[in-house]
Order: structure tokens, then C-alpha cells, then sequence
């Protein structure tokens, strides 16, 4: 992981690719409502299993609005942010492979591009099965997700992986015990409550049974 010397907030700029803020109006029994969403891409997600080592293949990435989250609930200036007093792995998150559906390609195609470019393995599109098709943010966003799972083997994978760009992302492997402590009511974790499904339903329906 890169080093997080600084942080402040700012206005968000109206040419953001990833983010359009709007305010829709209905009429409901007769009263005129409004409610205010935000315009992003879908995505996809990816539980993928190593079968040769019998391990669950994670990303490891700072979320910057999970870093600011975290500040927040304590109360932290937002303006011009501690980085001594709240330092950036508060902002750390263990997720499931991932990416926006943002190109002209078919979700599984992306989804197995993905694989390649964050976690380094080299799939066909047939490898990956559907898991679930949902809606994310419903409050404010509404976006759709696929989710996919995938076993891989050891001689699929080509290289480290940690995405593409400016992307920084750290593969990460837990075993299926480790995987089942992500979901232990007792541990508070930064993981999106997409990549704890992701978990239940491998646990649920795809984990070795000895």
C-alpha cells in the first residue's frame, strides 16, 4: 500500500466519470415528493477460490470515503483531516474482486477482466458462474451488481495482479477459516456487505466439506 500523508475535502467537481448527483420528483397520493440520488455505473464482483491451496483470493485497497466515514463517526475536522490522530488504515478495505461496468463488453467479460487485472488470474468467461443479480445503495443509488464465482488454479495464475493505472490494489488469500471470521458478528469489519455475502453464500454452498 502506498503511504497517505495528506487528506482534505473539497467541492465535488460536475465532470465526475464516476458520480452525477440529481434530484428526482414524483407525485405520491396526491403530495409532490423529491429525493435526492447520485447517477453511477453498475458493476461487477467476483468470489474467487483457488482450488490448488484451497484459499479465497481478496483485494486489499484504501477507500477513501470509508477513510472519511470513519472520521467522520468520531467527530474528526473533515476540512483538514488528522492523518496522526486517524491514520489511513482506517480506510482499508478487504474486498472481492470487482469493476465497473464501463465499457462496451459483456458483464461476464468484464468480470473476467477483472480477474486478470486485480488478482492476476487468466479465466475463460465460461469458468465464472452467476451468483446474484441485485441492486446496491438503493437509497441513493440503485445501481445493479452481478455477482460471479470462480475456482482458479495455480497454473492459471500469469501475474501479481494489483490492478491497472493508478489503481493500488494487494491480492490477498484467506484460508476458509479466516474467510469465516469475516463473518463473525463478534469482528467489526471495513469489508462492503456485498463481499460478507459473497462469503455466506461460498460458505453456504461452495466450501470444502473436510
Amino acid at each position: 500500500m502506498e503511504k497517505i500523508s495528506k487528506m482534505w475535502v473539497g467541492p465535488l467537481s460536475a465532470d465526475s466519470a464516476y458520480v452525477k448527483p440529481f434530484r428526482l420528483y414524483y407525485v405520491r397520493n396526491g403530495k409532490e415528493k423529491s429525493w435526492d440520488a447520485l447517477k453511477v455505473h453498475d458493476d461487477v464482483s467476483i468470489i474467487i477460490f483457488n482450488t490448488t491451496r484451497k484459499k479465497l483470493i481478496f483485494v486489499k485497497q484504501f477507500r477513501p470515503a470509508v477513510y472519511h466515514a470513519n472520521v467522520a463517526s468520531d467527530g474528526g475536522d473533515l476540512v483538514n483531516i488528522d492523518i496522526d490522530k486517524y491514520p489511513p488504515k482506517l480506510g482499508i478495505t478487504i474486498e472481492m474482486c470487482a469493476g465497473l461496468v464501463d465499457k462496451n463488453k459483456s458483464w461476464r467479460e468484464i468480470a473476467r477482466e477483472e480477474i486478470l487485472e486485480e488478482c492476476g488470474y487468466d479465466v475463460s468467461a465460461d469458468q465464472l458462474e452467476e451468483v446474484l443479480s441485485y441492486r446496491s445503495s438503493v437509497g441513493t443509488q440503485g445501481s445493479k451488481q452481478i455477482m460471479y464465482y470462480c475456482e482458479v488454479t495455480d497454473n492459471q495464475k500469469k501475474f501479481p495482479g494489483g490492478g491497472t493505472g493508478d489503481e493500488v490494489i494487494d491480492v490477498v488469500e484467506y484460508s476458509v477459516d479466516e474467510a469465516r471470521e469475516m463473518v463473525n458478528p463478534k469482528n467489526n469489519t471495513n469489508s462492503p456487505p456485498s463481499c460478507l455475502l459473497g462469503v455466506l453464500w461460498f460458505l453456504m454452498n461452495k466450501a470444502p466439506k473436510n
